[in-house]
């Protein structure tokens, strides 16, 4: 049901930024003004990270209204803040200001900083590559004879990622003076309180022990904030460090305050829109602090413009394959006393809320450090356990590649569970599209790649998995609630290699290749709108993604022509590269078509993302029609 929002315009804002006041007090009433813009391009988006975007706003208006010139730069190496950051940009006339209404859209605000769009310096990806990158961007100008300062955005959960601390002593090695790092303190990472995850423990001493220039402030008090930044703009030979305290949800009451008992322990706005009425409640709050700021800087209080938001209807029994396996899971945890089940700071998004709970002791937090967990889990499946690592299918399969690879080499079994995997949901951006994964995990010896299309196909891998591959499996999941309108074979059972026919059409029709939820429904919806054009398509579930059995393969492809495989990946390295090459070898005569991508996922609303890329129904069912014609 749609429902009214409100921001602030650019011309309002305006009255802000040139106002004649001291430089703190409109930067501290633009800085209020921000959350509420900021929290309206989330609503209107219906996801992003409300967090961490209050929290870094004043370091953030700061930064650009009073303390950066021409020569600087400045980037967040977190990235989910980017709400915040294009909130800023858009009130200071960087961004053209129609773009507040294009959050997560394609062609609009990615979700995570993208260099397509305007001020953006770099884009982010797995956590941890900040100070590098901005070291080697001060390298190239210090070459070219350019001036310039740098400053660095981190979050405290990003600390946790090895490579920020390999990146300290080259930085002050080179006595990289022109960068200032701020670390957003806000003591609250994805699910839960730092502390309780990795603690950081005395994080000054640290970092002076590295060589830098450390100071620290209260990051939401923009005095303390100017003052700190001033200090540091003296300091010479030697990079700096300012450790912002922040509070996560800045200028809500609620979203300030962290009760990890009546949460279940966790955080309940690190990311997400919030309903209609959690919006009224955080904008009445809001809506006052900017009363306050703008009465101490002697600033008119500026008009709010409406806009009707109108949510997302929600899906009528849904696929939820996250929790079909975190039900398996806590299931077989308790058969199996050897199940070790490790997480990297996504005991949410994975599904490991039953299994922490039921096993407290066979559960490891690991934090943002997926090397370190995957290292962990290689211990302990060399030590007899059974170890099922979990992330988001990017940072799982990427970052810790050379760990994968190293224990699969001792041969032993690991399961290791993907989410987030594909290019859904597309408002994330491409840091958090998994595009990737299955070129990465195929080619690890011993490693049996799967993706189910259903709970019941997610339940049946994971006890395959566990129970059955003497080996070790990836087990790609997709995060999003799926529609479904077809139905696996009555008495299906999972068999390494084979798939099984979900619409039966003719044999002198395409033959079409699916996996997962998403390709498999928009699959199934193109088969039924190409029989109403008297063109019956065969579609195929074939959840196997590493390798294919050849008699099936030899015996489903038959006399056809035309194959058409499609992949929620891209075309090199997914399945569909692997079927037709294992076609080719046994001289099967059907020519394959491969649709899947070719370059970066777009990103944008979810319809926008699959018919960008010509993988939804329509795309797939006009795919078809192109072969037969």
């Amino acid at each position: 049901m749609a429902y009214t929002a409100k921001y602030i315009s650019r011309e309002a804002l305006a009255d802000i930024v040139f106002a004649d006041a001291p430089a703190q007090r409109r930067a501290a009433a633009f800085a209020e003004a921000s959350r509420i813009n900021c929290l309206y391009m989330i609503q209107n988006a219906g996801s992003g990270h409300i967090g961490t975007s209050f929290s870094s706003l004043e370091i953030m208006s700061w930064l650009h209204m009073e303390e950066m010139d021409e020569n600087d730069f400045f980037f967040s190496s977190k990235g989910h803040d980017a709400p915040a950051l294009y909130t800023v940009l858009l009130g200071l006339g960087r961004l053209p200001f129609e773009k507040l209404h294009q959050l997560r859209r394609l062609g609009g605000l990615p979700g995570h900083p993208d260099v397509g769009t305007e001020c953006m310096v770099t884009n982010t990806g797995s956590l941890g590559m900040g100070i590098a990158k901005a070291r080697g961007m001060i390298k190239a100008r210090r070459l070219d004879g350019r001036p310039g300062r740098a400053f660095v955005l981190l979050g405290d959960g990003e600390l946790e990622e090895g490579q920020i601390w390999e990146s300290l002593q080259p930085t002050a090695n080179g006595e990289y003076s022109e960068l200032t790092v701020i670390v957003d303190h806000n003591k609250i990472q994805s699910d839960t309180w730092v502390s309780d995850t990795s603690d950081l423990g005395d994080l000054e001493t640290k970092f002076r022990a590295f060589g830098w220039e450390v100071v620290r402030c209260d990051g939401n008090d923009v005095d303390a904030l100017s003052g700190a930044l001033a200090y540091l703009r003296g300091v010479e030979a030697r990079p700096k460090m300012l450790i912002a305290d922040t509070i996560k949800g800045r200028g809500v009451s609620f979203m300030e305050r962290f009760d990890a008992e009546a949460t279940g322990g966790l955080y309940a706005y690190h990311s997400g829109a919030v309903s209609p009425e959690v919006y009224a409640k955080a904008l009445a709050e809001l809506t006052a602090n900017l009363t306050t700021a703008c009465a101490e800087a002697g600033i008119p209080m500026p008009a709010f413009t409406e806009a009707e938001i109108t949510p997302a209807t929600p899906l009528e029994n849904p696929q939820k394959l996250v929790a079909a396996y975190g039900r398996k899971l806590l299931e077989l945890g308790g058969e199996r006393e050897d199940m070790v089940v490790l997480d990297a700071d996504l005991v949410l998004d994975c599904g490991l809320l039953g299994f922490r709970d039921a096993f407290p002791d066979r559960f490891v937090e690991c934090g943002i450090a997926e090397q370190d967990m995957v290292s962990m889990a290689g211990g302990l499946a060399l030590s007899g356990k059974l170890p099922l690592v979990h992330s988001f299918g990017c940072f799982l399969t990427t970052r810790p590649g050379e760990q994968i690879f190293n224990n699969a080499t001792e041969k032993t079994k690991i399961i290791y569970a993907g989410s987030l995997v594909g290019i859904l949901p597309g408002g994330p951006g491409h840091s958090h599209q998994s595009v990737r994964d299955i070129a990465l995990m195929s080619c690890v010896p011993g490693m049996t790649c799967v993706e189910p299309c259903c709970e019941a196909e997610t339940e049946m891998a994971l006890e395959w998995a566990v129970q059955a591959n003497p080996g070790s499996t990836y087990i790609r999941l997709v995060s999003i609630p799926c529609p479904k309108s077809f139905e696996l074979p009555a008495g299906y059972r999972l068999t390494p290699g084979k798939g099984a026919v979900l619409r039966e059409g003719k044999a002198d029709a395409p033959l079409v290749f699916a996996y997962g939820p998403v390709l498999t429904e928009q699959a199934c919806r193109a088969a039924d709108q190409l029989a109403a054009q008297g063109i019956d398509a065969t579609v195929v579930n074939l959840p196997w993604l590493s390798g294919v059995d050849e008699q099936w393969l030899r015996e489903i492809v038959g006399t056809r022509d035309n194959v058409l495989t499609l992949d929620n990946h891209l075309l090199k390295g997914g399945q569909g590269e692997m079927l037709a090459a294992t076609a080719a070898r046994l001289g099967l005569g059907a020519r394959f078509h491969c649709l899947g991508l070719t370059g970066k996922p777009a990103c944008g609303r979810n319809d926008e993302v699959l018919a960008h890329h010509g993988l939804d129904a329509n795309g797939i069912a006009g795919r078809v029609r192109a072969i037969v014609a």
